[in-house]
């Protein structure tokens, strides 16, 4: 028989997401560690434009960040938060000692896929378990980074 959890979703499903939004926790924490470095670390000509830019992006990872762990928290699970932890199962990794535009342009890009992707993936299991809430938010964050996706490739456009 299936178990309903305090939102009325099936327990086991609801687990199974919280993982995943765990996994895609993981990655946005990598992720954000990164730009915040590529904010303080940016040199060159585009430095006032990209610094901007990058803190724009931190400002809004952060934010989605934590709405992701209080997701988890809805659904009845525990966020992971040890930095080793997300170091372990992130598939973003650190991005160390980049000050250059064409060096950090396609590590922004390469982590906006990756959470895209991840994010399609939560995408499917919470439509398929009717969770709203996790739906709308998966689908908010994949509009946003879509556009960014385009923003940055335009912008790496030599």
């Amino acid at each position: 028989m299936e178990q309903i959890n305090h939102i009325g979703l099936d327990s086991k499903k609801s687990k199974e997401l919280a993982e995943m939004l765990n996994d895609l926790l993981a990655n946005y924490q990598l992720f954000y560690m990164n730009v915040r470095g590529f904010h303080w670390n940016i040199k060159g000509e585009k430095f006032f434009e990209l610094h901007v830019k990058f803190e724009e992006l931190y400002n809004d990872l952060i934010l989605k960040i934590d709405e992701i762990a209080e997701r988890i928290l809805t659904l009845g699970e525990t966020p992971m938060h040890s930095y080793g932890s997300y170091m372990e199962i992130s598939e973003i990794k650190e991005a160390v000692g980049l000050t250059k535009s064409e060096d950090i342009i396609p590590q922004i890009l390469g982590g906006l896929k990756t959470l895209i992707a991840k994010q399609r993936k939560v995408l499917d299991l919470s439509a398929e378990i009717e969770d709203e809430g996790t739906n709308s938010m998966a689908s908010d964050y994949i509009r946003e980074q879509e556009k960014l996706v385009w923003m940055y490739s335009a912008f790496n456009t030599k």
